[in-house]
Formats: structure tokens, C-alpha cells, sequence
């Protein structure tokens, strides 16, 4: 449906394309359409704002809310130079746990191939620091995701990064990040 919707509006004014997501949000909770809409219109997508996204990105609440907005919007606008690194910043020093992860999640465009990610190790390791000691599970989470991304393009930067912050680093994290860099895999299957 979405991707039908998406060629229909495909001509449509990007201001338009903006507030049919903004409809989508605010009164039927239909967040991922409205992110896809979005990030399908180059037009809309190149609108995005600081503001814009904070807007778009009220009410992240959950994991998938989150992992949507970030994957879909936040990291690519971020990727692209439409926000800034201190936006991103700021989430991670948010109290609140859903943006602390949006701002790692926001990593991941930065270094997913399939996705225009190029390997952004200074930028992708500055949120990464933030967030290190994060004790908070949908953080570390996070944190273990975008390393193992960026592993694939720095590996030794990757493993510096283990070792410096070894003291603080949760054990899944350590785990999952260290059986990318050994292994290739998250969870590689045992014999």
C-alpha cells in the first residue's frame, strides 16, 4: 500500500507529502508509512529539518518506533548533511532511553552499504563514546548494532574502541561485537 501511495505522490509537493505524514502520525499512528512516505520523495525528504525531524519523531516510545524513525528518517537525513552532529548529540545525552537510542540507531545509514552508508568511523565513534557506559538495555543494544556495522569498514578502529572502553561496556556488547570482528557473525552458531 505504501509503496503504491509512494508513486501516486511521486510528483506531489513535497509541503504535501510532509503533512499527509504528519496526518499519518498525529491521528493514526501509522509511523512507519509516514517515515517511508517521506524518505520515498526526494522532494519531502530534502525538506527535513532539525525541527522537522524532532517533530516527526515525537512519541517514539519502543524499540520498532525508535529503530523506524532512525533507520528511516533520522540517520539518513543525518547521513545526508540535512542535521547536524549536535543534534545527534544531543539525543544521546537525553534522558529519555528512546532518543539515547536514536541517536545510535541514527548511526547505522552512516555505514550501511546497501543503504548509501559509506563508513563514517569519526562520526559513527562520537556517538558511540556518548553512549559507552549506558547500562540501559535498548542502549546497549543499540551500541552493540552500530559497531557491528562499522566493523565492516574499520575493524581495527572497532576493536581500539573495545579496548578503551572495556571498563564500562556491557558483556553483550563486548560478546556480540567480538564475535563480528572474529567471526563475521552476531551469534555464531555453536558446534
Amino acid at each position: 500500500v505504501r509503496r503504491e501511495y509512494s508513486r501516486r505522490l511521486r510528483d506531489a509537493d513535497p509541503a504535501l507529502v510532509l503533512a499527509l505524514a504528519r496526518e499519518l502520525l498525529e491521528n493514526y499512528r501509522r509511523r512507519w508509512v509516514a517515515y517511508e512516505l517521506i524518505a520515498e520523495h526526494k522532494g519531502a525528504f530534502q525538506r527535513l529539518s532539525e525541527a522537522e525531524l524532532q517533530e516527526l519523531g515525537q512519541g517514539i516510545d519502543s524499540w520498532s518506533s525508535v529503530d523506524s524513525f532512525a533507520r528511516t528518517l533520522a540517520g539518513p537525513a543525518w547521513r545526508d548533511g540535512l542535521v547536524s552532529d549536535e543534534l545527534i548529540h544531543r539525543w544521546a545525552h537525553a534522558r529519555d532511553r528512546w532518543w539515547r537510542r536514536a541517536a545510535l540507531v541514527s548511526t547505522v545509514a552512516l555505514n550501511v552499504r546497501s543503504h548509501g552508508g559509506t563508513g563514517d568511523v569519526p562520526r559513527t565513534l562520537a556517538v558511540c563514546r556518548l553512549l559507552a557506559g549506558d547500562q540501559d538495555d535498548m542502549v546497549y543494544k543499540a551500541l552493540s548494532w552500530a559497531l557491528r556495522e562499522l566493523v565492516v569498514h574499520d575493524p581495527a578502529a572497532v576493536e581500539a574502541f573495545l579496548h578503551e572502553y572495556d571498563g564500562v561496556l556491557a558483556a553483550r556488547v563486548k560478546r556480540e561485537v567480538r564475535n563480528k570482528l572474529e567471526t563475521g557473525l552476531k551469534n555464531p552458531r555453536q558446534p
